[in-house]
């Protein structure tokens, strides 16, 4: 008898040690059949990437790919035509994380800030991000980016606002997290070289970790993930075909377990990464580049 289990059969108690890679890609299908809660979405095609200006088409038709196996997208800007993401998203059933992206540019951010609190105001942001692994870049001080958070919640009272970086900057800027209604933590254990075979053990204290510094508040993992190719190495771990498919079953196995809040990084493959994170950097998404699915 098989061991891929049914559409709906829990993944609690599944150990898929020993699973041969067809039957984990069988498992990744039925995950994704009964939809995970969400993934970092950018409508970014070929040759594009951020600065790009992207249609109302465009955005549809990279939508139409994901929607029936996820329940929320999470975006990363609001200019440049991302912020009409939301509206589409909220038309064809899906929730959003709507991202105000932020840097050193005051100008940008002020523009970013304005359109984040009209798409809030609209009723197309479930919740709300605040800037983006801004103290991980080293671009913004802690006072700076708690004003721009605060003034969030004062302009779109009822959407839970939040900012997303690394988790253990969390405990390192805790004005920032008593800031923020809800955290959003990115927890990576390939970006910090730990082995596949560790991986998932890791990604639960990364996320413990948050949750210990967010005096009950909810904690989100706005971002995780497993490269399937690439040649740059991080420590012990390595990008990999089965590599990423264990990650992602381990990953969505767990959070069925404990009721996590995942999003998945990322919906496509994307080139323009190459130039901040080498090869290794295009490899990251569920989809690849022309929106076919990888680990199927």
């Amino acid at each position: 008898m098989s061991r891929i289990p049914y559409k709906y059969l829990s993944l609690s108690g599944i150990n898929i040690a020993d699973y041969t890679l067809d039957e984990l890609k069988a498992l990744v299908a039925s995950i994704l059949e009964r939809k995970i809660h969400g993934v970092c979405f950018s409508a970014y095609i070929d040759e594009q990437g951020p600065g790009a200006i992207l249609s109302e088409a465009q955005i549809r038709e990279r939508l139409s790919v994901i929607r029936p196996y996820v329940n929320w997208v999470r975006t990363f800007s609001c200019t440049d035509g991302n912020e009409l993401i939301p509206r589409i998203a909220a038309e064809i059933g899906l929730k959003t994380l709507v991202g105000v992206w932020l840097d050193d540019n005051h100008e940008t951010n002020e523009i970013e800030l304005q359109n984040g609190i009209a798409v809030a105001n609209a009723g197309h942001a479930d919740l709300l991000a605040v800037g983006n692994e801004v103290l991980l870049r080293d671009e913004l001080s802690d006072d700076e980016l708690i004003g721009l958070i605060n003034r969030a919640k004062q302009a779109a009272p009822g959407v839970p606002v939040g900012y997303v970086d690394a988790y253990f900057l969390f405990e390192d800027h805790p004005r920032v997290t008593d800031a923020c209604d809800v955290i959003f933590a990115n927890c990576y254990p390939f970006w910090e070289g730990y082995p596949a075979a560790h991986a998932l053990v890791y990604m639960k204290e990364m996320y413990r970790r948050a949750v210990n510094v967010a005096r009950g508040k909810k904690v989100i993992i706005s971002e995780t993930g497993w490269p399937n190719l690439g040649p740059i190495t991080r420590g012990e771990a390595a990008p990999s075909f089965e590599n990423a498919v264990r990650y992602f079953i381990n990953a969505y196995q767990w959070a069925e377990e404990e009721g996590i809040e995942i999003f998945y990084f990322s919906a496509f493959d994307e080139g323009w990464k190459v130039a901040h994170e080498g090869d290794v950097g295009a490899y990251w998404g569920l989809w690849d580049k022309d929106g076919n699915p990888k680990y199927v």
